[in-house]
């Protein structure tokens, strides 16, 4: 099993389907630090909510489980 420091980010790839909206991100393409900085705010990243609910920038655990209920996701 690879250790997680020896994966390959693979920035470009990653920033091609990213849909954060959010343009001065210094995280964007980088998944790991994306979901470690949202993780400390006990939030969801952009990826998980689909594009019209991630330009609320609520990012929360609690909006992420009524899109779920709703089954928008």
């Amino acid at each position: 099993m690879r250790e997680i420091a020896d994966m390959e980010c693979n920035k470009e790839k990653n920033t091609a389907r990213c849909n954060c909206t959010y343009e001065p991100c210094s995280r964007k393409g980088v998944c790991c630090e994306c979901v470690a900085y949202h993780q400390k705010s006990r939030q969801l990243p952009a990826c998980f909510f689909p594009r019209d609910a991630e330009r609320t920038y609520d990012r929360s655990y609690a909006h992420f489980a009524r899109l779920v209920s709703e089954r928008k996701v």
